[in-house]
């Protein structure tokens, strides 16, 4: 018996349609993405045809022998300050306003991710040798970049807000609302090499989006341990003890964050599982694997990120903190406290 027919053509609109939600995502009077179903489960925005579409691509994809890319966030290592320990010790000490910057930090990044809904892209047939109509590649102009970016950023003209609204809700429930000043999230720590032509066999406009989708999963996969640690933070029982009710209503929130992120995380390793199962025209004419060219540079991506990235970034936030937290009423005591917790295996020079 023959494998059944699987739609791998879908328009716009599918792409971008919504369940028939029992009730909508509604949080104190901000109207939120998403909605619930009858049973009050949530149910993530615009998944009910990028769900099936998804779901029918990866199938077509194993059927021509690939698979999506191979890869989750537990290849993300290295050591982060303030870890959930840290960050608890710091709130237990008065010292709660670095909670607060990194909630406010975190809905504005997720906010600048709406510029996905606007992104150009190149037109892609044309690098690939195989017709690509009927993949998930063929079909990121045709509503699913678009539908990533709102994710993100909301529908602020429908008054709709998406994870960034998310985030600041979440903040506000722990904290109550202008708790803290503002904050503004730091400049982006990029790797040195940065500009190189590492895909030079291609035209660099097929070179740019293809080293963006995996730059993209790996920003996904850094949220993602983020997402969870924040979690935990908010569910732990000493911690917000005159609002513990909204600090576990935040929790909530924030497991719907990454309900939604899933999908994302799924759709960028199909997209990168379907180019490695393609065959790609190089510039002087030939053919090339795309497994060719998405593994070199994947490697040295999680090299960076694993390796290099991390360690950077811990020594600027522990330079920073260590300062906050002399400032503070029996800082050094604090400080010896909170380098106590520091992720085993890792110490800063002297």
């Amino acid at each position: 018996m023959g494998q059944p027919d699987l739609q791998l053509v879908f328009s716009r609109e599918e792409l971008l349609s919504d369940h028939d939600y029992a009730r909508p995502h509604e949080i104190d009077g901000r109207r939120l993405h998403g909605g619930y179903d009858a049973e009050g489960s949530y149910v993530p925005p615009r998944s009910l045809g990028r769900g099936k579409a998804i779901a029918n691509w990866t199938e077509s994809l194993r059927r021509r022998g690939g698979d999506l890319l191979d890869a989750d966030a537990s290849l993300l290592s290295g050591p982060r300050v303030p870890n959930p320990a840290q960050q608890s010790l710091l709130i237990r000490r008065g010292l709660d306003r670095f909670f607060w910057n990194a909630l406010t930090i975190t809905g504005k990044i997720e906010g600048r991710g709406r510029m996905l809904s606007a992104m150009p892209l190149p037109k892609l047939q044309p690098v690939f040798v195989e017709d690509i109509s009927g993949t998930a590649l063929g079909h990121l102009h045709k509503g699913l970049m678009h539908a990533h970016g709102i994710d993100e950023g909301g529908e602020p003209e429908k008054g709709i807000g998406g994870h960034d609204v998310m985030w600041f809700v979440v903040r506000d429930l722990a904290f109550g609302a202008d708790a803290h000043p503002d904050a503004e999230p730091p400049e982006r720590i990029a790797r040195p090499e940065e500009g190189t032509r590492w895909m030079p066999r291609v035209d660099q406009p097929f070179e740019m989006l293809f080293a963006f989708l995996m730059n993209l999963l790996v920003i996904e996969f850094r949220a993602e341990i983020g997402f969870a640690a924040t979690q935990e933070i908010m569910r732990t029982p000493d911690l917000f003890p005159a609002r513990r009710p909204q600090a576990e209503e935040a929790a909530e929130i924030i497991e719907r964050i990454r309900t939604d992120e899933r999908i994302h995380v799924e759709s960028l390793r199909l997209y990168l599982g379907e180019l490695r199962a393609l065959t790609v025209r190089t510039t002087d004419g030939g053919t090339m694997p795309g497994s060719e060219l998405v593994d070199p540079f994947w490697r040295g991506l999680i090299d960076w990120a694993t390796m290099d990235q991390p360690r950077i970034v811990a020594e600027r936030m522990h330079a920073e903190l260590r300062t906050r937290i002399l400032e503070a009423p029996n800082g050094e005591r604090t400080l010896a406290e909170f380098d106590a917790l520091a992720d085993p295996g890792y110490s800063l020079a002297a």
